[in-house]
């Protein structure tokens, strides 16, 4: 049986689609079914329904799929410490869009000046999509704001940052009350449905402001474009900005201001733990 048979199934069951698998392993689609109809030959049944353009797997798709992933991850650290390698030879990397447009970018470019072998795939998504993408062994680590629930034994954690929250205004309110500022302007929230956000609606709920609400959404820098058309106050973490803050704009501190915890999430019994040694250096 030859691996890459099996990485190419995983890519078909991920995709649902043959062609789209196709493209993104830069191979035919004769050539990935054909693929396919080896690994159903080999095992004996049927792995993939197919229904127009697109396929699902059968429950021993479904079965081998999921095996897969884990004689990916053994063949990926076989690899390594067979070749005797300081570092695995590649890792698939996820992280929040702030950090990656900021601080985080620079790190990752000194880890491969110093390993000029490793290949990163970097993957820019919100910190709940990459929790669940390393837990199903679809990503090595990730970046992430610190889950609102116990993190499995299967998963090892490690805070990098800690951001207070602080109130996001034209620099006219620069001497108002933070807290006055949330109760009376409009509020541009940071969305609740990420951890982050979440964080930000439990503080008010805390001090019980009830804001006029004025937008929701998920990118902190759009965010502080907003603010800065005067279109109304945010309550954000003070991340670390690609650039330092806009002129017209100041960050107000909070009392009793919560942290958003950010840190690295990683499968324990990983290879790539000398990585992160080398990430947190």
């Amino acid at each position: 049986m030859q691996t890459n048979f099996i990485d190419s199934f995983v890519a078909v069951v991920e995709c649902g689609s043959i062609a789209e698998a196709a493209r993104r392993l830069n191979l035919t689609a004769t050539a990935l079914a054909l693929r396919v109809q080896t690994l159903e030959a080999e095992f004996g049944c049927a792995l993939l329904v197919r229904s127009g353009r697109t396929v699902r797997p059968t429950d021993s798709g479904m079965r081998l799929a999921a095996g897969a992933k884990i004689l990916q991850r053994a063949l990926r650290e076989l690899r390594s410490s067979v070749a005797g390698d300081e570092l695995p030879s590649s890792l698939r990397f996820g992280s929040i869009g702030t950090a990656l447009s900021g601080w985080l970018s620079q790190r990752l470019g000194e880890v491969v000046r110093l390993h000029p072998r490793i290949d990163i795939q970097l993957e820019a998504g919100v910190s709940r999509d990459l929790y669940h993408q390393v837990l199903r062994d679809r990503l090595d680590m990730a970046l992430i704001v610190v889950p609102p629930f116990e993190i499995p034994k299967s998963l090892n954690w490690r805070t990098v940052r800690r951001e207070p929250l602080v109130v996001l205004t034209h620099k006219r309110y620069a001497s108002a009350d933070p807290l006055a500022l949330l109760a009376s302007q409009p509020l541009i929230r940071y969305d609740r449905k990420n951890w982050g956000g979440s964080l930000s609606d439990q503080y008010l709920l805390s001090k019980r402001i009830q804001p006029e609400e004025r937008v929701e959404l998920d990118a902190l820098d759009a965010l502080e474009v907003l603010v800065g058309l005067g279109m109304g106050v945010s309550l954000v973490p003070d991340w670390a900005r690609a650039s330092p803050l806009r002129d017209d704009l100041v960050a107000l501190p909070l009392p009793d201001a919560p942290y958003r915890e950010i840190g690295l999430l990683w499968p324990t019994g990983s290879a790539h733990g000398k990585l992160l040694d080398c990430l947190l250096r």
